[in-house]
């Protein structure tokens, strides 16, 4: 394992996943009722309780019979206390309850039943702090008071996605409690974003005997017929013969019903501007014959986090019926071990025409992304996106929680950054130091895949994938984790959407809506 290099490392928890199912829907306009991805085993919906759509745990009659939920800051307990003196200010008191961030107090009145509850926001603006309240609070329905100077929207997000469950294996334990929808919340969007937000987590958390290539396939197809936009999928030997060398030779040594593949689907007016999405598809990543210890195999189901995120992106964008011509590329492989793996030192030819030198096997998402690349740049795209779990040297940098993009377009770059902050989606700013650049030089090629020193492996991973983007007028990598490590309020441990809302943003304000 070389851990400035590969895809993963001892610092990242790897990638990798599967999903043997179906995902089924309806509704193209945010006024329609919004879709939920659901999955079959064997045949078998999961039932309502299991799968329960977004727009289900929202009430739109705003004079439905509701109890009272009181955000309060940590430095306003007693200014509360003091407005709404009686039982409840001295059930605060004796319950200790100093508005501690995250934190759900219910209560009681005269006769012991519930007549409210207090959430408590800390110091900070969180907005995925209201998910503490869908998490911890019993049945029943509820409606926000108080919030004045807060975001009523995300705070309907936050209730949204509190509501949350990887249930494939494991039903649902309890009944969730339902929110009147605060005044001039946008339901459908509300529920498009948080649909695409479950859609990314429930593929990443899927495991890759039930979500390898084929049913990253069948996924793929669901979300582009949905929406009537035009699929097209290469797989196995046909790579070679269409030229995606570097595809085919990540994914060869898998097992035949998990063949490497290039999924494609366009959507849109022709004469729109083109925004291309591309996300790595790695559904298994043994390392290849740079074998990963067992610990870092432990979460390889999560190596096709890119794909799950340019997946749900692209739901969300047709959703909203953007004003674009959308084009989504995934290659989907399992890095597997076998005797006709690509090994270290091998040469590959690429689709762009150069050739590429192999030092590291575990450093093979960038490969089948190079080829994707290339594919998307011929059609020279106003924008270009590449979304992957691609480098522990980014979680090293930044955390867990902060992914990295890449962007020599200054503007761009600023503009997301606004709307990543709009969104509190965090991103940051990355860069393509070009000195850097010469740390990916071979001897015998014309590039090798990773850098010879064990510094900046992001970067440097980043400066190998813009050598095959000339044309697109704006390319951006971003180098997710797509992982939650720790459990916190709207993020359970497990698979974890990544920079999707704050690039919704950006897309809604800059393309618009036809």
């Amino acid at each position: 394992m070389i851990i400035w290099a590969g895809e993963q490392s001892i610092f990242q928890i790897g990638h990798g996943h599967s999903l043997r199912g179906v995902w089924g829907g309806t509704s193209r306009r945010w006024d329609c009722r919004p879709f939920r991805p659901s999955i079959l085993f064997a045949g078998v919906r999961a039932n309502s309780k299991e799968v329960a759509p977004v727009e289900d745990v929202f009430v739109t009659d705003k004079d439905a019979v509701a109890l009272p939920v009181w955000p309060v800051r940590s430095g306003d307990v007693q200014t509360w206390c003091d407005a709404h003196a009686g039982a409840g200010a001295a059930w605060v008191g004796t319950a200790g309850f100093t508005g501690e961030a995250g934190r759900v107090l219910m209560l009681p009145d005269e006769s012991g039943s519930l007549a409210g509850a207090l959430l408590g926001l800390g110091k900070a603006d969180d907005p995925f702090i209201f998910a503490a309240l869908s998490e911890n609070l019993p049945e029943g329905t509820y409606r926000l008071a108080g919030m004045e100077g807060l975001d009523a929207s995300q705070a309907a997000l936050g209730w949204a996605l509190g509501t949350y469950s990887y249930s494939k294996y494991k039903p649902r334990d309890r009944d969730l409690p339902k929110l009147v929808l605060p005044e001039d919340v946008d339901l459908g969007e509300l529920t498009g974003i948080a649909d695409a937000v479950f859609l990314t987590r429930d593929l990443v958390n899927t495991p890759t005997n039930d979500l390898g290539p084929a049913e990253l396939e069948t996924a793929v197809r669901q979300v582009a017929d949905e929406f009537g936009a035009s699929c097209s999928v290469i797989t196995g030997d046909d790579l070679l013969a269409q030229n995606y060398p570097m595809v085919h030779a990540v994914g060869r040594a898998a097992v035949e019903s998990a063949a490497p593949r290039l999924m494609d689907f366009t959507w849109g007016d022709e004469a729109a501007p083109k925004v291309t999405l591309v996300g790595k598809g790695v559904c298994f990543d043994t390392g290849g014959l740079n074998l990963k210890p067992g610990n870092s195999m432990a979460l390889m189901k999560k190596d096709m986090g890119g794909a799950a995120h340019v997946l749900a992106l692209a739901q969300l964008i047709m959703r909203a019926n953007l004003n674009m011509r959308l084009r989504v590329l995934i290659p989907a492989v399992e890095n597997a071990v076998a005797g006709n793996a690509f090994r270290p030192g091998d040469v590959l030819p690429s689709r762009k025409g150069l050739s590429v030198e192999i030092a590291n096997t575990d450093a093979e998402g960038r490969l089948i992304l190079a080829d994707a690349l290339a594919e998307a740049d011929g059609e020279e795209p106003d924008l270009l996106i590449d979304m992957a779990t691609l480098t522990g040297a980014a979680r090293v940098a930044l955390g867990p929680d902060l992914p990295p993009f890449y962007t020599h377009d200054d503007v761009f770059a600023a503009a997301l950054s606004e709307a990543s902050q709009q969104s509190a989606d965090p991103l940051w700013r990355m860069p393509l130091w070009p000195a850097y650049d010469g740390w990916l030089s071979s001897k015998i090629a014309d590039v090798n895949h990773i850098s010879d020193g064990g510094f900046a492996g992001s970067i440097t991973a980043a400066l190998f994938l813009a050598r095959f983007v000339e044309k697109a007028k704006t390319f951006v990598h971003f180098d997710v984790f797509a992982w939650a490590p720790r459990a916190k309020p709207g993020r359970p441990v497990g698979g974890e959407a990544q920079g999707i809302r704050a690039l919704f943003v950006y897309l809604k304000k800059t393309y618009g809506h036809r």
